[in-house]
């Protein structure tokens, strides 16, 4: 009896052992696989983390198009393709500038910005013909203002008299039609207008401003203006040279006074003449002559007329302060702000 239970006491305390030593075995494992585990989601942390491999980013300017996107796929890099237009007319379709440069270290699957031509904004000389000499060069600005190097040249045109309205193309060289391979020097003719027109100089004696400006407007002479002294209550012109009714060649000048009357009291309004010294132009050229209010900051045309450049006078009556304008071709030209009566 004694000795079963010396034996039932030592195989409960063998079983007490065992159960303890199979807990710290159990503990240790458990911590050898959160361990393990931990080791591999940092080794895939890390992959993910290192992402896509280093490639060195290919020269492709100069290439064709084709060849540059094979060479980007060999890569595996991805191109954005923008398209503008070139200088030369035989770049197109190549590779003109690209982004990052070439040599770049970047990581495979970056996008590369490769800028390809389209070509040349034109690849034939247009038909100008018909055309007003300054329109023509308006278009042909517009068409290259991109470009440092224009593919069309206009030269210094040549002018002849012509049935045709002043400033319109009669001929070009080289021809509509004609393949742009280099840059080309267009060379026009342009008519005058018809040769030696006679016009009978109008009466301009008496004339009120308004009336002067609708002779202006209309006439195909050049008045110059001079100022002198009025009774009048408002501008008149006193005299002309030459005088009513002679014959002068279209665009002749005209020698006009104009009087002032003196200032009297408050009055705001200064009288004067505009002058302005032009570039002597080879037809008459459309101009303008604004005002711009210095209350109310609002524009309005005093007269609009054309001229074949060189001495400019117009007679105004204007607020003091008052901006003058005056526009060539739709293009401001001077301006001058209104202090005081002219002397």
């Amino acid at each position: 009896m004694k000795n079963k239970k010396s034996n039932l006491g030592f195989s409960i305390s063998r079983a007490a052992e065992k159960m303890q030593q199979s807990g710290s075995s159990f503990f240790l494992y458990t911590i050898l696989v959160i361990v393990f585990m931990g080791l591999i989601c940092l080794a895939v942390f890390f992959a993910f983390v290192k992402g896509e491999e280093e490639v060195m980013v290919p020269q492709v300017v100069g290439k064709e198009l084709s060849e540059a996107l094979l060479e980007m796929q060999v890569k595996e890099l991805y191109p954005k393709i923008i398209l503008r237009y070139s200088e030369n007319p035989e770049d197109k379709g190549y590779v003109l500038d690209q982004t990052p440069v070439a040599g770049s270290i970047v990581k495979a699957g970056k996008r590369i910005n490769l800028t390809v031509s389209r070509g040349a904004v034109i690849d034939k000389v247009e038909d100008f013909k018909g055309w007003n000499i300054d329109d023509v060069k308006s278009h042909l600005k517009t068409l290259f203002v991109a470009m440092s190097k224009p593919l069309v040249v206009l030269s210094e045109p040549l002018y002849e008299y012509n049935e045709a309205e002043a400033g319109t193309v009669l001929a070009q060289n080289p021809p509509a039609g004609t393949s742009i391979v280099n840059p080309v020097t267009l060379k026009l003719v342009v008519s005058r207008g018809p040769e030696n027109a006679k016009i009978n100089v109008p009466n301009l004696v008496s004339l009120s401003l308004k009336e002067i400006y609708n002779q202006i407007s209309t006439s195909d002479l050049i008045f110059d203006f001079s100022a002198g002294e009025t009774d009048e209550s408002e501008p008149q012109v006193i005299s002309q040279m030459p005088i009513e009714g002679e014959v002068l060649t279209k665009n002749s000048r005209v020698e006009v006074v104009i009087g002032f009357p003196e200032a009297k009291g408050l009055s705001s309004t200064v009288y004067g003449i505009f002058k302005q010294k032009l570039p002597e132009y080879a037809y008459p050229l459309k101009m303008e002559l604004v005002s711009l209010s210095a209350s109310s900051g609002k524009s309005s045309s005093i007269v609009k007329f054309t001229h074949m450049g060189g001495s400019l006078t117009i007679p105004y009556a204007v607020p003091k302060n008052t901006v003058l304008k005056l526009y060539v071709e739709g293009k401001e030209f001077s301006q001058i702000t209104v202090r005081q009566k002219e002397e």
